[in-house]
């Protein structure tokens, strides 16, 4: 059972390739970066980490300029592999957290997202894919994707249960500032 808990001091927040280009071609983007954007401000909050990703940067652009904003200082990792476990330091950012639980977001659901989820189950970190912080071009790749990797054995969430599970309790500050900006 302890895979389905969330601690705040076990956590990291990975977020996978959500930059201008792709974001461009996604239905759900708005959706997908303004969950991001909630989780954001709860690491913010709750001070867990944040490791940002940017696939190809070059031909792809770079973060959304909302994600950008919010990550300040903004310090992408840089990566040509779909898996950032594959990449050129994001395992060794990784570890450097000292953080066992990842939750996951970003683009494309059936690429880089899966193959990052699946790269860190295999590494024996527990993932918390967020499923309307994540998303594809296509329905039936974004199905496809959440079915392999809970079959896989990440947990599927959504936002709002990754917000209240770290926030544990109404009543405090963080818990008002969250209210106010899921509603």
């Amino acid at each position: 059972m302890n895979k389905f808990f969330l601690e705040t001091n076990e956590v990291v927040l990975v977020i996978v390739d959500i930059q201008e280009r792709l974001a461009a071609v996604m239905d759900d983007r708005k959706k997908v970066v303004d969950n991001c954007l909630h989780l954001i401000e709860l690491s913010r909050l709750l001070d867990f980490p944040v490791i940002l990703n940017e696939q190809y940067p070059k031909g792809l652009g770079p973060t959304v300029s909302e994600i950008k904003e919010a990550l300040q200082p903004y310090e992408p990792l840089e990566k040509l592999t779909f898996s950032c476990c594959k990449g050129p330091s994001f395992m060794d950012r990784l570890s450097e957290t000292g953080k066992k639980k990842v939750i996951l977001s970003g683009m494309e659901t059936h690429v880089c997202v899966l193959q990052t989820c699946i790269g860190l189950l295999d590494a024996g970190y527990t993932v918390h894919a967020v499923s309307d912080a994540i998303c594809s071009r296509t329905k039936e790749n974004y199905q496809a994707a959440i079915e392999f990797m809970r079959d896989a054995g990440a947990v599927i969430t959504c936002t709002e249960t990754v917000l209240f599970q770290l926030l544990e309790k109404a009543g405090t500050e963080e818990f008002k500032i969250i209210s106010k900006r899921i509603k």
